[in-house]
């Protein structure tokens, strides 16, 4: 039994009697990321956004007992719990939802009374809600003079509720692409908003909001609705800290300001991404209201990135600025307005800011303050753009204490294409081809494994590696196994469970901690709302794969993939695991310490082992507790030494 709370120890994470343990978990959930009522399979203007609630996301009260108690029987052990700054705060600066803090701290509470380890996530997908995702309340963009009802019309947001017609019976729209929403980052809304969070001091040194500098403004609301919810979670011993925050986006920061992406650079060595390549500049002159023509990027037969034909960007030429409100980047003399166009001036600042030190650094140092305030035994899980690993750019030297690497990692052709054939797949960011599960499966552990590689230098002896998401999408081949299910079919995971098990496989062999992405109590196997959110499918369990006859299981999806034996906590020191699917037989070799207390914990899944297991145990004399339907393994070594485990389907 893990005995709470659970800390950080260097490169583990260990109980109270000094036990490693292992957090498997999940993210809760999917929906967090809007109202209740107001996915985006339903229209809005957002007039609301300052009267809206999130009381009820992830589940209503009533109904949190019987989510949770299926998570722990599926073996997971922690939760990465999703809230948003809109969330808290959606009613004007510094006025919280007291009735939703009280909510998510009872659901937080009700996750304890399961067994599970829980951190806060704080959300965020390309700003806002009505920059086309989720997170920052809808006034961050009045209080920096922006008018979000122009977005759509000046094409400085990508909307699926502007975009999406929802009298139309298609499910997949070509006015809204499947998993188009990622656009949003290179638009102006965005641009801006996450130029003036993390640069305002630095770019727009003069643009004061209520007497403070636009960044201190922005960045310290965030961290205020951070305060409000670590206040009231800081007493509960499960919890064990939170997210920095949710895959931000670096907006403008260390790009030249008229640099068009059209080919790698020292600023951007990332390799170029199809679609339009819109430079800073593009984007400001399109907020102001001009038209401005840009070139366009598609993959070329050898899979690379090249421009092919140019688009007309806000031809209408719509200015996103309030009326009185004057763009602060022009303000600031980074660019003027000649004949009709905008020209940059004075020294590129953009270009010379380092987003490693000069962004992550500082923010990563006032999370950890905000909530180690309330409970200084918490850890943070620092994230940076998603961008950042496959550029290259390594965390801060100069991190916290107790810093967990909570990078994300996605098979993303899978994810953006919603297809998996290992016959046929291919590696998004290289572009290079694979044509069999051991190509993709050491793939996988290539890219996982240098997550893990960075941890290990992280200050302090290294640190844990949590993969805060990675998942699958379940409406893959447009939904095919959801048909196949409408049809009667029931054993229609296959492609699911193979490519969840490469997954589990990789982290198991690089002994990685992991939170999948997620669990939305409000799934439908419908191609417009999925998790709710701008057509996403990733959700474990559906309310339509629920088989009317009960059982904890019921509502599962390729469950078999997902919920795999694995050493929730260990008498010692884990050296290995594997699980091999198909024959059913897990291995683990553990370095005991008769020191220790406490059992080593093995979760025994009965979807793998319905009539039972065995279990084999070598290298120390044991007392062993074998729970076939707690599924459960609880094995105490009576000696220090090198212990081997394995675990077969009865006979």
């Amino acid at each position: 039994m893990t005995k709470l709370p659970i800390r950080q120890h260097g490169a583990h994470f260990i109980d109270a009697d000094g036990g490693q343990v292992i957090l498997r978990g999940v993210n809760l959930g999917g929906d967090c990321k809007v109202p209740p009522g107001q996915g985006t399979d339903v229209y809005s203007d957002f007039a609301d956004h300052r009267s809206v609630s999130f009381v009820g996301r992830p589940f209503p009260l009533v109904e949190a007992d019987a989510h949770l108690n299926r998570i722990a029987h599926w073996g997971f052990n922690t939760l990465r719990l999703l809230t948003t700054w809109e969330a808290v705060e959606h009613a004007g600066p510094g006025q919280y939802d007291a009735a939703y803090l009280d909510y998510f701290a009872e659901i937080a509470r009700k996750a304890g009374e399961h067994g599970l380890t829980l951190f806060v996530d704080f959300h965020q997908d390309v700003w806002s809600r009505m920059s086309g995702g989720d997170g920052a309340p809808g006034w961050t963009f009045e209080t920096v003079g922006l008018d979000f009802t122009t977005f759509d019309a000046a094409e400085a947001a990508h909307v699926m509720q502007a975009r999406y017609d929802y009298a139309s019976p298609d499910r997949r729209q070509d006015v809204y692409p499947q998993m188009s929403w990622g656009s949003n980052y290179r638009l102006p809304a965005n641009g801006i908003m996450w130029t003036l969070f993390w640069a305002g001091r630095t770019i727009t040194p003069d643009f004061l909001i209520d007497g403070i500098n636009v960044q201190e403004y922005l960045q310290s609301h965030y961290l205020g609705a951070m305060s409000q919810v670590a206040r009231r979670l800081a007493d509960m011993p499960h919890v064990i800290g939170f997210d920095t925050l949710n895959e931000p986006s670096l907006g403008w920061v260390g790009q030249p300001i008229a640099y068009r992406h059209l080919a790698p650079s020292d600023a951007n060595p990332e390799r170029p991404r199809i679609g339009p390549a819109l430079a800073p500049l593009d984007a400001i002159a399109m907020a102001r209201g001009l038209a401005v023509e840009v070139p366009v990027l598609t993959r070329d037969e050898a899979g690379a990135a090249v421009p092919t034909t140019t688009r007309i960007f806000n031809p209408d030429g719509v200015s996103i600025w309030r009326e009185g409100a004057a763009c602060p980047f022009e303000a600031a003399g980074h660019y003027r307005i000649e004949n009709g166009a905008a020209i940059p001036t004075g020294d590129d600042v953009l270009a010379a800011i380092d987003p490693t030190h000069d962004v992550y650094r500082s923010f990563f140092h006032k999370v950890a303050e905000t909530i180690r305030a309330h409970q200084p035994r918490w850890s943070i899980f620092a994230e940076m753009d998603v961008f950042a690993h496959l550029a290259g750019r390594h965390f801060p030297t100069d991190l916290p204490e107790r810093t967990v690497n909570a990078s994300h990692w996605y098979d993303m052709g899978m994810l953006y294409l919603k297809r998996f054939d290992p016959t046929n797949h291919r590696d998004a960011a290289t572009g290079q081809a694979e044509t069999s599960l051991d190509a993709i499966s050491a793939r996988y552990q290539h890219q996982l494994g240098s997550f893990a590689q960075e941890s290990a230098t992280f200050p302090g002896g290294g640190a844990p590696t949590l993969i805060g998401e990675f998942g699958i999408p379940y409406d893959l081949d447009e939904g095919t196994a959801y048909k196949r299910w409408a049809a009667g079919e029931r054993d229609v995971w296959q492609q699911h469970e193979a490519a969840l098990t490469l997954m589990y496989d990789a982290m198991d062999a690089l002994g990685l901690h992991s939170t999948q992405w997620n669990y939305t109590a409000s799934n439908r196997n419908d191609l417009r709302i999925g998790d709710g959110w701008n057509q996403e499918d990733l959700s474990i369990w559906s309310a339509d794969q629920r088989l009317g006859i009960g059982g904890i299981g019921d509502g599962g999806r390729a469950l078999s993939g997902f919920s795999r034996p694995y050493v929730h906590r260990a008498q010692g020191r884990i050296r290995h695991v594997s699980f091999d699917r198909t024959a059913r037989r897990f291995a683990t070799n553990i370095d005991v310490d008769q020191g220790i207390g406490g059992a080593t914990e093995i979760y025994v899944p009965l979807v793998h082992y319905p009539d039972g297991f065995v279990l084999r145990c070598e290298g120390v004399p044991v007392d062993l507790h074998l729970d076939q339907i707690g599924q459960r393994a609880h094995i105490r070594a009576t000696v220090s030494g090198a212990m081997s485990v394995e675990i077969l389907p009865a006979v």
